[in-house]
């Protein structure tokens, strides 16, 4: 059996051409139109980009219980394109265009006003984006956003040109532990909102696994040493795409304070995961077509050290 392309390998799909032509469509000719010239995008890359189709397939079997339609897929497909197109709205317009609704905000609220920064844990499930609408409503509250610009650099490029204070406020991931530790914990002391994605392993992190839609999956154990070490209230949040132009943005406290002891390690680490892939599960169920890791999940760490003891990542991010 051959192995599984690792997501980071992928490469990035369309292109500045591509980008830059849907940038073009829907900002000249409106959301409207914009969408309408998704379908032909949506059926190019529906054909032409196998691993992303055989990989929602998989998962779509994995969420319904049993293989879906060619329809399905391409209704996946064409989610995805649609939030992507959304972001550029999102950083051009804010969110007039959008109904975005929120659940739990005033439980976000209540954290921040503890003056010592909150960790926003997401995932690659809806729109990530809509959250930066948050921040808008509160100019007075910093919002970071943990980003590796190096896996989509076109699509970085536009975004930043469309918003550049928005690129201003990325922490790059494709820096070394240490740096992203050092310049999240910066970001918390002046009681910064830094949100980050939870759910996906880069090559080199070491990983652990928890139930997730029925098998053991591989979740990377960085986001809750850099939880622990900046010793902030953990949120979750979710941005669920709701179909046409509305927006749900879900933030559900985790934890006043992540405490991971040395001697308990991995029952620590394995309880915070279990209770996160829980509730992404949970949402996953509600919005299935909104979940946007076009890889195999379930078999990302054959080549990540998901066996390795995570001691070496505790030291170097400074727990």
């Amino acid at each position: 059996m051959s192995t599984p392309e690792h997501w980071q390998s992928r490469p990035e799909g369309g292109g500045r051409f591509a980008l830059w032509l849907i940038r073009t469509i829907a900002l000249r000719g409106g959301r409207r139109l914009g969408r309408l010239c998704l379908y032909p995008i949506t059926l190019y890359f529906y054909l032409r980009r196998r691993p992303e189709r055989v990989a929602s397939r998989q998962y779509l079997q994995r969420v319904f219980g049993r293989p879906p339609t060619p329809w399905q897929v391409f209704h996946h497909l064409h989610c995805f394109a649609a939030i992507t197109m959304d972001r550029v709205f999102l950083l051009a317009q804010g969110e007039r265009p959008f109904r975005i609704e929120t659940q739990g905000l005033e439980l976000l609220d209540e954290r921040i006003a503890l003056g010592r920064g909150v960790l926003l844990l997401g995932s690659h499930q809806g729109s990530f984006e809509a959250l930066r609408t948050v921040g808008a409503r509160r100019p007075q509250m910093p919002l970071r956003v943990v980003l590796d610009k190096q896996k989509t650099p076109a699509l970085t490029e536009l975004l930043e040109a469309l918003a550049p204070e928005v690129g201003a406020g990325v922490i790059d991931a494709a820096q070394d532990g240490t740096s992203i530790a050092l310049a999240m914990a910066e970001a918390c002391q002046r009681g910064a909102v830094v949100a980050m994605l939870a759910d996906r392993g880069r090559g080199h992190e070491v990983l652990r696994h928890a139930s997730f839609l029925g098998a053991p999956a591989p979740f990377p154990i960085s986001p809750w040493l850099l939880a622990h070490t900046l010793k902030v209230p953990v949120v979750l949040c979710f941005g669920l795409y709701l179909g046409g132009n509305r927006y749900r943005l879900i933030f559900e406290p985790l934890a006043d304070r992540v405490e991971i002891p040395r001697h308990n390690r991995g029952p620590a680490l394995d309880a915070l995961i279990a209770r996160y892939a829980q509730r992404l599960e949970h949402y996953v169920h509600v919005a299935p077509y909104n979940w946007f890791n076009f890889y195999d999940f379930w078999q990302q760490d054959l080549r990540a050290p998901a066996g390795h003891d995570a001691a070496a990542v505790v030291d170097r991010v400074g727990v």
